[in-house]
């Protein structure tokens, strides 16, 4: 007689990492579509403030929706994208502006941090909901906070003083000139997502939809 077969709880098993999704469609028509909502929330009309003139925008809106709603892969590859199809002059930035110049100009540092803001944001947000329901929105708006503050803005204050001249004490100011606006953005991108992810529990891979 064979001994009998064991099956899956040896250490090889055990040490195995479950294969990793691959996308279909589906995935790259949500960051397609992710990509475009970006560039629309861009090219509305913005408001030119401090000495620069830089625009407060609904980018940022877009970019840390995208990261919290498809998750840190997808929400970084629907702002690389949009980052992608800007930089090859197509006018999808803040003010119908496009193409490799805008890098030279003082928001290239908040442009090359919004990947960077989509992914932090996703992992945040992978995190929070695999908590369950309670407390979501408000740590869907801490994520979306954490990641505006450790990307964006240190990223931001970093081009205005490269393309700007600014010293770092004015470059400082002029970005928290920003921050009011941003924390209201958060609140609404967490609102937003809290009710795309009710819709959709299954939107985010590897989380799961718990009981009211």
């Amino acid at each position: 007689m064979q001994p009998a077969q064991q099956t899956g709880t040896g250490p090889a098993d055990m040490g195995r990492r479950p294969a990793r999704r691959r996308w279909n469609a589906t995935d790259l028509s949500l960051v397609a579509v992710f990509a475009a909502l970006i560039a629309a929330l861009s090219i509305l009309p913005g408001i030119p403030v401090g000495p620069l003139g830089v625009p407060i925008t609904l980018q940022t809106l877009g970019v840390l929706l995208a990261g919290i709603v498809l998750g840190p892969a997808r929400g970084t590859a629907a702002v690389l994208l949009y980052l992608v199809v800007g930089l090859i002059g197509l006018p999808v930035f803040s003010g119908f502006s496009g193409g490799f110049g805008v890098l030279a100009g003082p928001t290239a540092g908040y442009l090359l941090a919004f990947p960077l803001a989509a992914l932090v944001a996703g992992l945040l947000a992978v995190g929070v909901l695999r908590r369950g329901r309670r407390f979501r929105t408000a740590l869907l708006f801490l994520a979306c906070l954490a990641a505006s503050l450790l990307t964006i803005h240190p990223l931001g204050i970093a081009g205005l003083m490269v393309n700007a001249g600014l010293p770092l004490r004015e470059a400082i100011l002029v970005d928290a000139v920003y921050l009011p606006g941003d924390v209201i953005k958060d609140v609404l991108a967490a609102l937003l997502a809290v009710s795309v992810h009710r819709a959709f529990p299954r939107l985010l891979a590897g989380t799961r939809s718990t009981p009211a």
